[in-house]
């Protein structure tokens, strides 16, 4: 297993800069394409938390009688007291979060390293259907307790099948011709970086857009559904109703039939060699370790990272609140998400049309996506001390799916962009959860019963980490990262299976 050297070649330890012997096919991008509406999260991250807060409501009782939840508040004993039905879901998703960075500490390396990582997407992803089949013995508000851990698995499950992103990136026929040109003396290092930037938003964004268009159809096929099972009808149907849309959508439609080409068609590209002395049970906190060694000489890339753990823990807030105001209907929210991802579609498509067309860099996309995150937070600060606005009225919910889908959706892409551009390497990618933002809001809930008084917790952090990106300089991270990797490999830390890292 040798990695082969040359002082004098130009070409840089970037992710764009290694050359490898795996070339990306069109079968397997679309592949890939085909897998993120498999795991598009309606299960996971939309009817999963659907169902169960609403088990939640249907299970707690009213605080100032006594009796069933209704306008009032909602309340049930857990995790040692008697806390609002909201602050449950939020502390329930800190739980998860929390766990899922320990996985990710833990396993996350495994991705790294060898050929394991096609294997660690493949269980998650069959973790995830089953999840979504637990749901059908989990449609009476009696069983809520049971809700709790395929609510934490389901956000858990949801992880991984990212890490591919780079290498199908860096594989692509364009950015390994333009390696070539690069080498030849026939290509800039800088027209080379751009185009290899552009290739990954390109993925970034076509994935979103291809993943929006297949939500819509199996969002449609769900309104059949529950028009065939009379969800409107009763409370009792509705819930049940629930449980069908998690099934359908995590394991009989979008996970398992979508995920199936990916798993055959990726080519499985070697990864690291493990360091001499270590192995997949302690390579995990070993890279830990090296990253907190080596943090001053990466300093912009824990500058994303920072900026990334902060920002990220906006978005449950106001979900929590659109599952109430309309009631938990699934009907109503199902056709709420159609509104959202039809937005969410036009809304990519249109960010990376200017995006190519006046060559804008990652870290300026983001930084307008993350502005209209903190109009988000704004907008729920009203509700503090009023009734007329802040995620209170139906038709706002209408109104926030599609300034959603339009403004702020298009982070998923471009954040996932940008953190392949800060890395050392394309493999150490995606390794970070955010649990302080719903640990805090739950608390917050808690101590003020005010549903809308974490938006003001939210919206200092949101300020806060747009001071680290703004701070983010991505040349120098470009330095610091070849830096890192040529010392790396001069200690023998790095070295590929099968491929060679051209420095």
């Amino acid at each position: 297993m040798s990695t082969e050297k040359s002082q004098d070649d130009p070409i840089p330890k970037s992710p764009s800069g290694l050359e490898t012997s795996t070339t990306t096919r069109r079968y397997e991008l679309w592949a890939y394409y085909l897998y993120y509406v498999g795991n598009s999260g309606l299960s996971g991250f939309n009817f999963g938390p659907s169902q169960f807060q609403n088990l939640l409501y249907l299970a707690g009782t009213d605080p100032e009688t006594g009796g069933p939840c209704g306008d009032g508040g909602c309340v049930l004993n857990y995790f040692g007291g008697v806390r609002d039905i909201n602050s449950i879901v939020l502390l329930t998703n800190g739980i998860s979060f929390a766990i899922q960075a320990i996985l990710l500490l833990m396993i996350g390396a495994w991705a790294d390293y060898g050929t394991w990582r096609p294997n660690i997407t493949i269980f998650f992803t069959l973790l995830a259907v089953a999840v979504a089949f637990g749901w059908l013995g989990v449609d009476d508000p009696a069983t809520w307790r049971a809700g709790i851990p395929l609510y934490m698995l389901g956000l858990c499950a949801l992880t991984f099948w990212t890490a591919a992103f780079p290498g199908l990136a860096r594989d692509l026929p364009k950015v390994q011709q333009s390696l070539k040109d690069l080498k030849a003396g026939n290509q800039t290092e800088d027209a080379h970086k751009t185009l290899a930037s552009m290739q990954r938003n390109r993925i970034s964004n076509m994935s979103f857009a291809i993943c929006s268009a297949g939500e819509i159809i199996v969002l449609a096929i769900m309104v059949g559904i529950l028009k065939g099972v009379k969800s409107d009808e009763s409370v009792e149907n509705n819930t049940k109703a629930f449980s069908i849309l998690i099934a359908f959508s995590g394991g009989v439609w979008c996970k398992l039939l979508c995920a199936i080409p990916w798993f055959f068609l990726e080519q499985r590209r070697p990864g690291l060699a493990l360091p001499p002395g270590t192995n997949l049970a302690t390579i995990g906190f070993i890279q830990l370790y090296t990253a907190l060694r080596e943090c001053m000489k990466l300093k912009q890339t824990f500058l994303y990272l920072i900026f990334y753990f902060l920002i990220k823990g906006y978005g449950c807030s106001e979900s929590i609140l659109t599952f109430s105001v309309v009631s938990y209907s699934t009907l109503q929210l199902t056709l709420l998400l159609i509104v959202g991802i039809v937005t969410q579609g036009v809304g990519i498509y249109i960010f990376w049309r200017v995006q190519k067309r006046f060559q804008i860099r990652t870290k300026m996309m983001l930084a307008f996506v993350c502005f209209w995150i903190i109009v988000l937070t704004v907008w729920g600060l009203i509700g503090v001390h009023t009734d007329n606005f802040g995620f209170k009225h139906v038709w706002e919910i209408w109104l926030y799916q599609a300034f959603y889908g339009l403004l702020v959706c298009p982070w998923y892409a471009y954040s996932q962009t940008m953190i392949s551009e800060v890395v050392p390497l394309p493999q150490m990618f995606g390794k970070t959860s955010a649990f302080i933002g719903p640990f805090v809001s739950s608390a917050i809930i808690t101590a003020s019963g005010n549903d809308n008084m974490p938006f003001a917790f939210l919206f200092g952090l949101g300020v806060f980490s747009m001071v680290f990106l703004w701070l983010l300089d991505i040349d120098k991270s470009n330095i610091e990262c070849e830096k890192f990797v040529a010392a790396e490999e001069d200690r023998n830390a790095l070295a590929f299976q099968g491929e060679k890292i051209v420095v």
